[in-house]
């Protein structure tokens, strides 16, 4: 959520800057429950889409030239995803024009809507909808001024598909021949006639991607690959990692460096700005080498669970469900954990700042929220907001808060220091791993009981985390604003309330089980920086119910599957799993022999997006540990498909990505700084070690609401490997990275 909760709150917003989040970490079953499967879109009569209500002029959204060509503005930001692709097919459909004639422009503080962060897997469940919406709207109005061109009644008009509307007697007229005769500039009404799914032209159809080509053949994709004439090259020269200062050479001697074109300092900020870029590397590489000593308190060593447990907590209760049923006749306890994770971006973070001769500051970053990149480089150089335009670029791996937006603030403070000259920063890969925030590390303990009769009646759930959300709005919010002579406050930092949350995302199963007792303990102060990695504390939190669920049935002699599709109500849900089951062939199964095993896992991301559940074919080989994931099959609903080879594309990539957290990935540090600095020590998951074949089941909702799917797999990828893990050794995994060293220990063992 961007600081536009400040500004403008909308109804989730308001929540949040208001403080209910106390109302959230109450309790009761009713309201929990209500609150968990309720955020979406509002309903009402006269409501408009979520992001179309702070930004209602049509104009700002879709215009159409005199040559009958679209352009569609959207706040979202392409960042992998897919999502200008997607988003341009629901506007080409709702205009009823042919996608070719249309033209997206993403995320651009001077062009689009402000639409707040591009994050949480909202970009199609609260942008799409106000693309369909704003599409629509002006569709309605083309159709309206050629009833009267026409001399026929807007009932008996059509569009044709190509930029044109029939009259009945057959009679055509182009869009450009029509938007002369009428403004955009209106505001936009929130029933709009939308086109029918039946009718459908371009959404559900698998169009290529717009932001593949140039990743594929080399082009200029990123903004790495930004260069502009006379562009100056910047290094920032801080210590090896968070917690260290360096003490650097006396001014004059770094500004005498070869190479150096401007020695850029304040405070403790410094930067060196070179004309050739291997000169700031070399120069870089030399002051980097100078003594560093600490700046805060030692790093505990300790384990995990230890760590976490002694930091100072703010408890929340997130359910509080209590019915009266038999006692439980068999109870399982267990406790789980991650370790602290890196984004693991390929590209370090990069940035491109340029103050022009008109004072204008432009800034192009691969920020998730480059309006908020406007209001924290507005702060941090004490310029009117105005004076400063955010350009988001892609960046070379995008999964939450990387060193992204310190960068952009680098970038902008450098470049005011240098006008008339545009400056490149880029971080260097240990810088990256060194100061960006990481995903937190957390511990859940949970117990529960089976009944008789096999059903679950007890369920007890607790999460420590630290958070993960510390998403900059302000100068405070970002390295440079605390290095800066007039050292910015670090902002307060409050957890995202419920049904979202952060740390107690999907705490809150979506089983239906008569006695729920959930609890969160937020910490807000951690031994190192954090903040949003893709899926938030959902990962940790559904990999902890969904190994629970396997060792309730293990205990009860259970299948796996029946346990769960007992233990639900959400008829989509159910749909999802069986869904799953049939095109993995779970009922079907059969074990190889020793080291072979299957595993299964179900969620809802956030229990108001997509549904995904999860199947797995593994085999470990005894003498090394190593797993292979011989199949993987997903079901998945998303709402209304939009685009479906990249609805596949999402939920394949998030499928690795959490195999890699699972199985490789920890953070490593000592009592004074980070020690993962490269991929040697911070290992990810190679091509030759991703599934043997996954395959991606897409449940048709035509008509329904489109639901966030980019998350969706994170969490049921990796306890779907736990789950298999266990079945094929009979050993259960709980603390992740499940690394080979640790599963072979242990099935030795």
């Amino acid at each position: 959520m961007s600081n536009s909760a400040l500004n403008q709150p909308s109804r989730r917003q308001f929540l949040r800057a208001t403080g209910i989040i106390v109302a959230f970490s109450f309790a009761g079953s009713a309201l929990a429950q209500t609150a968990a499967g309720g955020e979406a879109e509002p309903t009402g009569k006269n409501a408009l889409p979520d992001d179309i209500q702070a930004n209602p002029w049509l104009d700002s959204w879709v215009r159409i030239d005199e040559k009958g060509k679209a352009t569609v503005f959207t706040g979202k930001a392409e960042l992998g995803q897919g999502i200008e692709t997607a988003l341009l097919q629901v506007a080409a459909e709702e205009l009823d024009m042919h996608p070719s004639d249309v033209a997206i422009i993403t995320a651009d503080t001077e062009r689009t809507p402000d639409e707040g962060l591009t994050a949480a897997s909202h970009s199609m469940q609260y942008g799409g909808p106000a693309m369909r919406n704003a599409a629509a709207n002006v569709r309605m109005l083309l159709l309206q001024q050629a009833a009267t061109m026409l001399g026929d009644e807007a009932s008996r008009l059509t569009t044709t598909g190509k930029a044109s509307v029939r009259a009945s007697d057959g009679r055509e007229i182009s869009y450009g021949e029509i938007v002369g005769k009428i403004s955009l500039h209106r505001r936009a009404i929130a029933n709009p006639p939308l086109r029918l799914p039946q009718d459908f032209r371009t959404i559900g159809k698998s169009l290529p991607r717009l932001d593949i080509p140039a990743k594929v053949t080399g082009g200029p994709a990123f903004v790495q690959d930004l260069r502009f004439d006379g562009m100056l090259h910047a290094r920032v020269i801080r210590g090896p990692s968070e917690g260290t200062v360096l003490e650097l050479p006396p001014k004059a001697e770094i500004e005498a460096m070869p190479g150096v074109f401007l020695f850029v300092q304040n405070g403790q900020f410094a930067a060196i700005v070179c004309e050739r870029e291997w000169d700031a590397i070399t120069v870089m590489r030399k002051l980097q080498s100078s003594p560093y000593r600490p700046s805060g308190k030692p790093l505990p060593v300790t384990g995990i669970a230890e760590t976490l447990k002694s930091l100072p907590s703010r408890d929340y209760k997130i359910l509080d469900v209590k019915t009266p049923v038999a006692d439980p006749v068999k109870r399982v306890s267990a406790s789980y954990t991650r370790p602290w994770i890196s984004h693991g971006s390929i590209g370090p973070s990069c940035a491109v700042g340029w103050l022009d001769d008109d004072g204008q500051l432009t800034i192009w970053s691969h920020s998730q929220g480059i309006f908020d990149v406007r209001r924290f480089s507005a702060d941090l150089l004490a310029m009117p907001p105005e004076k400063i335009r955010g350009i988001q670029s892609q960046g070379a791996g995008c999964y939450g808060q990387n060193g992204a937006d310190d960068v952009a603030a680098d970038a902008a403070l450098i470049a005011a220091a240098i006008p008339g000259r545009p400056i490149r920063v880029q971080w260097m890969r240990e810088q990256e791993f060194g100061w960006e925030p990481l995903g937190p590390g957390m511990l859940t303990e949970l117990e529960a009981g089976l009944d008789s009769s096999g059903q679950i009646v007890a369920w007890k759930h607790d999460v420590w985390s630290n958070p993960h959300d510390t998403r900059p709005t302000s100068a405070g919010g970002v390295l440079a604003g605390r290095e800066v002579e007039r050292q910015f406050a670090v902002p307060d930092i409050e957890p995202i309330p419920m049904p979202a949350g952060d740390g107690s995302r999907n705490s809150n199963p979506l089983y239906a089980l008569p006695n729920m007792d959930v609890t969160f303990h937020f910490l807000p102060d951690g031994p190192l920086r954090t903040s949003a990695l893709r899926s938030l504390g959902g990962h940790l939190n559904i990999f902890s119910i969904e190994s629970m669920f396997d060792e309730l049935a293990l205990a009860g002699g259970l299948d796996p599957l029946d346990l769960r599709l007992s233990s639900m109500k959400d008829r989509r849900a159910l749909d999802v799993m069986n869904t799953g089951a049939d095109a993995f062939g779970w009922r079907k199964r059969v074990k190889q022999g020793r080291g072979h095993g299957f595993g299964m896992a179900f969620a809802r991301y956030k229990n108001l997006g997509a549904y995904c559940a999860l199947f797995m074919d593994v085999t470990v080989a005894r003498d090394t540990g190593v797993v292979t994931i011989n199949r993987a099959v997903a079901a998945v609903d998303c709402g209304e498909v939009v685009n479906p080879d990249g609805i596949r594309n999402q939920i394949e990539g998030g499928l690795i990505q959490s195999v890699s957290w699972c199985t490789r990935e920890e953070f490593l540090f000592d009592e004074t700084m980070r020690t993962s600095f490269d991929w040697s020590a911070y290992p990810i998951i190679r091509f030759s070690d991703v599934p043997l074949s996954i395959d991606v089941a897409i449940l048709p909702r035509p008509g329904e609401p489109f639901l966030g799917v980019a998350e969706a797999a994170q969490g049921p990828a990796s306890a779907a490997l736990a789950n298999a893990l266990a079945d094929a050794t009979g050993v259960r995994f709980r603390d992740m990275p499940l690394t080979p060293e640790k599963v072979r220990k242990a099935i030795v063992t």
